[in-house]
């Protein structure tokens, strides 16, 4: 009897009930004759901003380069100079880092606790250090965001820089989104995330109107109006044909959330292996990965998964301060980090969560339960 496969992510699948949509979207693109820019790039950031909470949206190629050109805009408004310190969690994906080494500033890396991400008060702790940025990394889904981040931020002596790469629609407590907290904030619309994108796509979010029309700029050659550049800029415009796309999904974004934690549900209702340590399940998490921790021997309980035909992942298996490009590096300094974050990434597993129905996810939770290394 062939095995019941339980692929990690099939994205086919995951744009399937928009499918309809999406190809009304791409003619209307197409018959418009606008390829560059236009309504749509328009209607998307108002509809994003909206969405989000905050005054502006900015659209732009991917999610780097959204960071990338908030630092920039800093740095061009004067807010930072080269080498000022941005304190980031050192468990992220290393696009967090490249975009403020990119730019000429140092990276501190913070010790990632059982919520994987910052813990709130030891990283207030440090910013007397000389940090000039923090950098909340909403990872997994999960709002990274704590009183103490309010509290600087109304001090206002503290620029807060979120990486909203993977967690649109997440909220803090009282309700607020992330892509809001901070003074700024970056998104990825890469094609895995719960807003995704048919290629690669991102954005700036912001109540700061200088500093949204400072990104705009950069974003297309430097320019402020046409064939005249007032920035050393790049070309890191967002595409209308994404931007179309994109529409007609985040109509639909609060339902894929939703559905994502009815199947984290499932998952936390579950499984019960004492080998398998599941994640905190706060209700608020739009849960773009489902990251469990295990005790033992991480390879091993990954085949056995694969040998019962559920498909995973591992976000991430090397600290980015530990990758090549990073040897060395003077800009990069790590506190308290390297046993915690390594002991981290040895034991962390994705487990399905994308396209996975509730039935799927029980399924999934009892192979799981069966599982004894």
């Amino acid at each position: 009897m062939k095995t019941k496969q339980y692929p990690f992510l099939d994205l086919a699948r995951l744009n399937a009930p928009y499918l309809d949509e999406m190809k009304a979207a791409a003619c209307r693109v197409i018959d418009s004759g606008r390829y560059i820019g236009g309504e749509e790039v328009t209607a998307f950031e108002n509809e994003l901003a909206e969405y989000v909470g905050t005054r502006y949206a900015v659209g732009v190629s991917n999610g780097l380069d959204a960071l990338r050109l908030i630092f920039r805009a800093y740095l061009e408004r004067g807010d930072l100079i080269k080498s000022d310190v941005v304190a980031v969690p050192a468990n992220t994906y290393i696009a967090t880092a490249l975009a403020a080494t990119d730019n000429g500033l140092k990276v501190r890396a913070f010790s990632a606790l059982d919520c994987f991400n910052f813990d709130n008060d030891f990283a207030i702790s440090f910013l007397e250090k000389g940090v000039k940025v923090l950098l909340p990394v909403h990872l997994y889904g999960r709002t990274c965001w704590g009183e103490g981040f309010d509290r600087r931020k109304e001090k206002g002596d503290l620029i807060i820089v979120e990486d909203n790469a993977q967690a649109i629609g997440a909220t803090t407590a009282d309700g607020r989104r992330t892509g809001s907290l901070g003074h700024v904030a970056a998104i990825s619309f890469y094609p895995t995330k719960n807003l995704g994108a048919v290629g690669d796509a991102g954005a700036v979010t912001t109540d700061d109107a200088e500093l949204a029309e400072i990104v705009r700029a950069i974003a297309n050659y430097g320019s402020d109006r046409r064939y005249h550049n007032i920035y050393d800029g790049l070309n890191c415009r967002l595409d209308p044909i994404q931007a179309a796309m994109l529409r007609v999904k985040l109509r639909h974004l609060d339902e894929e959330n939703a559905r994502r934690q009815v199947t984290a549900d499932v998952y936390c209702q579950n499984i019960g292996n004492k080998h398998i340590v599941l994640p905190k399940n706060d209700g608020r998490s739009v849960w773009h990965q489902f990251v469990v921790k295990v005790r033992g021997d991480r390879d091993g309980f990954r085949r056995y998964l694969a040998d019962n035909g559920v498909g995973t992942d591992v976000h991430y298996p090397t600290p980015f301060y530990e990758q090549p490009c990073y040897e060395c590096d003077p800009f990069i300094a790590r506190y308290l980090t390297q046993q915690e974050t390594s002991e981290l990434c040895r034991s962390i597993v994705s487990l399905p969560i994308a396209h996975v129905s509730p039935q799927d996810a029980l399924e999934i939770a009892e192979i799981i339960n069966r599982y004894n290394p």
